[in-house]
């Protein structure tokens, strides 16, 4: 497999790698993304919110790909940062970046036909109120997908010993498939329709983590060379991602 042509995910290969690799923040979110697409459509003239979209790549994807009108909101990027990339992407038409913190969206109730949160909603989502907020800007049968790192099943009582020398407690926000799945469901807004782990999506977090290390700073590639150690000690047995897909139902 080439650095970006993955089989399973051929949109994405059509993106210059280096230009991945200078806005990457974590693994591949391209490859994320499409994993999300095959499980959640996206229509032309969709307006869809990316939160915590980065670096906005997410956020062409969506454009350039499927015809979707994409709100790039993001705490940590600068949007006028993140309308250069929009502009020379040629798909300033379609995507707005926005200066937003996931607490304080500002947008008009309802507006959205769907959400999409790549490898962010984990920072943010497991809050058990804040399922509520979001879904006041989500339109009545619009749906909410995320992709996020998680566990394949919760721990029962300590970390496993063999990833003990890597965990950091931010970790704590990872959750299994059904953690979320109780987690949203308990709230009786949303049906979720699909919960799951992408499939190896482990071996191309390695794997995307591994070709990044040459464009990272060198105290990113320390932290990175640790994920990876994490990573290969593990070998999918308590890592991947977990891809959750929900439609609004409240009334």
């Amino acid at each position: 497999m080439g650095l970006l042509h993955h089989e399973r995910y051929p949109r994405s290969g059509n993106y210059d790698p280096d230009w991945v690799l200078e806005n990457q923040m974590g693994p591949n979110a391209l490859w994320l993304l499409e994993s999300l697409t095959e499980v959640m459509s996206i229509s032309p003239g969709m307006r869809v919110l990316d939160l915590g979209c980065g670096r906005a790549m997410t956020s062409i994807f969506m454009a350039r790909e499927f015809d979707a009108r994409v709100w790039a909101a993001d705490l940590w990027i600068d949007p006028v940062q993140n309308r250069t990339r929009i502009v020379e992407a040629g798909v300033d038409d379609l995507v707005t970046a926005v200066h937003a913190e996931a607490h304080a969206l500002p947008f008009d109730k309802g507006f959205f036909d769907a959400i999409v949160s790549i490898d962010a909603y984990h920072y943010f989502g497991t809050d058990d109120l804040y399922l509520g907020y979001l879904l006041d800007y989500l339109r009545p049968g619009g749906r909410l997908g995320i992709v996020v790192p998680a566990l394949i099943e919760e721990f029962d009582n300590a970390v496993p010993d063999h990833l003990l020398p890597f965990w950091q407690w931010e970790y704590c926000c990872f959750h299994s498939p059904s953690w979320w799945v109780r987690h949203w469901d308990k709230t009786g807004l949303v049906t979720v329709e699909t919960a799951d782990i992408v499939e190896e999506g482990w071996k191309d977090w390695l794997d995307f983590t591994h070709h990044s290390l040459h464009s990272m700073s060198a105290e990113m590639r320390l932290e990175a060379e640790v994920e990876i150690q994490m990573l290969r000690a593990d070998a999918g047995a308590n890592l991947g991602f977990a891809r959750v897909v929900a439609s609004e139902s409240h009334q």
